[in-house]
C-alpha cells in the first residue's frame, strides 16, 4: 500500500501539522491502496504564507525564465509518464489504456498549447493609436488557490497550475482527496524541474476543510475551481468576503442533436462519448435528442452500443470502461436510474445493479433511456455516470428549445450534413461550446461554459489572460522604451 501522508509546502515535503489520515480507496477492487493525510487551517496558512513570500521573485522573473520552468515540467513528466498513468488508473478507475492514452497525455497537450499562446503574450502594449502615452500591462494576479476535482485529474491540475505559473502567480494546489495520487506525483514534477520554493505548494484536503479556508483565505487573490454546481456555489460565497476573483468551471447536462440527415456513425459516436469515463465527465453528451423520422432507428442503435461496450477492471488492458469512482457515486448513479424507471422512461440497455459476473467494484451498467421526457429527473439532473437519456424532436426549433431548456450551459452537439443548419444550431445553442459531426475543437480553443456550469475559461491564450490583471498606464515615456 502506498503511503504519501506529507504535503509540498515551500519546496519540501513537509509532515502536516495535525495526523488525519485519509485512505484512498481503488474503485476497482474497493480496497485501500494509500492513505493520505487531510490538511488542517495551520497546513493551509503554511503553503499560502510560502506562496505569499515566493510571489515577488517570481513574479517579476522575466517570462522566458518562466517558460523554461514550465519547460522543465513536461521533461520530467516525459520521464515518468507511465508512473502518472498508473497513478490515475489506480485512484480513480481509468482503465489503464485510458489512462495512458487520453488522461495522463492532458498533461503534454495543454502544456504545449499554453506554451504556444505564451509566446504571443504582449506583457506591455500601447492601447491604441489615438492615445500614443497609454500602455496596457498585464500583471499577475497574486497567491492563487487551485481546487481540482477526481474525474479528469490530470487535465485540470494542467490547466491551472501551468497558466498560472506563466502568468507569475504563486499558487496552492487542493487536489480532490478521491484522487490525489497523481497530484502528488506533479508536485514532484515542479520540484525536480527546478521551480522555485514556494511557487507551487500543494495540500491535500476535502472541500469543508482546506477547500473553504482558501477560498476565504485573505492572502490569496484567486480561487480557481473544478467540480460541482454546488460546491461551487459555496466556493463563491466563502470567497465573497476577501473579494477575490473566483473561476468556476462545473457540471454540464449536454445536449447533442442528430438529425435525420447526419452520418451513419453519429449516433454510435455519441453514446460512446456518452460512456467514455464511465460517464463522468462534465461535458457528457448526456442527452441525445433525435429527430422524430429517425428516432426509432437511433434508439436501436444506441441500446446495441450500449449493450456491447464491456465493463472491467482499470487493470485490464482494452476500450473498457472502468468503475466509478466510489460507493457515494455509484450509489447515486442507481438511484437516478431507479428514478428513470419510476417516472416513465423506457429502459433499453443496461440497468440497476453490477454488470453480469461482478460482484466487487464500483461498476455500472452502460445504460440507455428512451422516451425520456423533458422534465423528468434524469432529464434535469447531471448524473454523472454512464446514463444516456434519449429525447425525439419534431423540428429544429423544437430541438433549440429542448437543449437550452437547461440550468447548465457547458457543451452542446450537433450531428446533420447541412452545414448551413449547423452553422445556426451552433450560434442558437446556449452553451460555452458546441461541437459538430464529432470534430474536437482546435488546440488552444477555450473551456468553458455559461449560466450553473461556471464562466471559467480554461485553455489557450484565455486560460492565462485568467491569472492576470489589467493594468491602464497613462503618461508613458515612448522614447525611453
Amino acid at each position: 500500500m502506498i503511503t504519501k501522508r506529507e504535503f509540498y509546502i515551500n519546496g519540501a515535503w513537509v509532515a502536516p501539522e495535525v495526523a488525519r489520515d485519509c485512505p484512498v480507496i481503488d474503485p476497482s477492487t474497493e480496497e485501500v491502496c494509500a492513505v493520505i493525510s487531510l490538511g488542517s487551517e495551520a497546513d493551509t496558512n503554511a503553503a499560502v504564507a510560502a506562496a505569499k513570500a515566493a510571489l515577488p521573485g517570481w513574479s517579476a522573473t522575466p517570462p522566458a525564465e518562466r517558460r523554461r520552468m514550465v519547460e522543465g515540467i513536461l521533461e520530467q513528466y516525459q520521464l515518468r509518464k507511465e508512473e502518472m498513468a498508473q497513478a490515475i488508473s489506480l485512484e480513480m478507475g481509468a482503465p489503464i489504456d485510458m489512462a495512458r492514452d487520453d488522461q495522463a497525455e492532458c498533461l503534454p497537450w495543454h502544456l504545449k498549447n499554453f506554451l504556444r499562446a505564451f509566446d504571443q503574450i504582449e506583457w506591455i502594449r500601447p492601447l491604441g493609436p489615438h492615445a500614443p502615452d497609454t500602455r496596457i500591462a498585464l500583471e499577475p494576479i497574486g497567491v492563487v488557490g487551485l481546487i481540482t476535482p477526481w474525474n479528469w485529474p490530470m487535465n485540470q491540475v494542467t490547466l491551472k497550475v501551468i497558466p498560472a505559473l506563466l502568468a507569475g502567480c504563486t499558487c496552492v494546489l487542493k487536489p480532490s482527496e478521491e484522487a490525489p495520487l497523481s497530484s502528488m506525483l506533479f508536485a514532484e514534477f515542479c520540484h525536480d524541474a527546478g521551480v522555485p520554493a514556494g511557487v507551487f505548494n500543494l495540500v491535500n484536503g476535502d472541500g469543508a476543510g482546506v477547500g473553504t479556508q482558501l477560498s476565504s483565505h485573505p492572502d490569496v487573490e484567486m480561487i480557481s475551481f473544478t467540480g460541482s454546481t454546488r460546491a461551487g456555489r459555496a466556493i463563491s460565497v466563502a470567497a465573497a468576503q476577501t473579494l477575490k476573483r473566483v473561476t468556476l468551471e462545473l457540471g454540464g447536462k449536454g445536449a447533442n442533436l442528430v438529425f435525420a440527415d447526419a452520418d451513419d456513425r453519429a449516433v454510435e459516436r455519441g453514446v460512446r462519448h456518452m460512456m467514455n469515463n464511465s460517464g463522468q465527465s462534465c461535458n457528457a453528451p448526456s442527452r441525445m435528442l433525435v429527430e422524430r423520422s429517425y428516432y426509432d432507428r437511433a434508439v436501436e442503435i444506441a441500446a446495441e452500443v450500449a449493450s456491447s461496450i464491456r465493463v472491467a477492471p482499470a487493470s485490464e488492458p482494452g476500450k473498457q470502461i472502468g468503475p466509478v469512482v466510489n460507493k457515494r457515486q455509484w450509489d447515486q448513479i442507481q438511484g437516478y436510474i431507479q428514478k428513470g424507471i419510476d417516472e416513465g422512461a423506457r429502459l433499453v440497455a443496461g440497468g440497476l445493479g453490477l454488470p453480469e459476473g461482478m460482484n466487487k467494484g464500483f461498476y455500472v451498467r452502460p445504460t440507455v433511456f428512451a422516451d425520456v421526457k423533458p422534465g423528468m429527473t434524469i432529464e434535469r439532473e447531471e448524473i454523472f455516470g454512464p446514463v444516456l437519456c434519449m429525447i425525439p424532436f419534431d423540428s429544429e426549433a423544437d430541438a433549440v428549445r429542448i437543449a437550452n431548456d437547461t440550468p447548465y450551459g457547458l457543451t452542446n452537439y450537433v450531428q446533420s450534413l447541412d452545414g448551413a443548419r449547423r452553422n445556426r444550431l451552433a450560434r442558437e445553442l446556449k452553451a460555452g461550446m458546441v461541437e459538430m459531426n464529432g470534430r474536437s475543437r482546435g488546440a488552444g480553443a477555450p473551456f468553458g461554459g455559461i449560466k450553473a456550469s461556471g464562466r471559467a475559461r480554461e485553455g489557450g491564450a484565455w486560460g492565462i489572460e485568467e491569472f492576470l490583471e489589467v493594468k491602464a498606464i497613462s503618461g508613458w515615456d515612448v522614447a525611453s522604451e
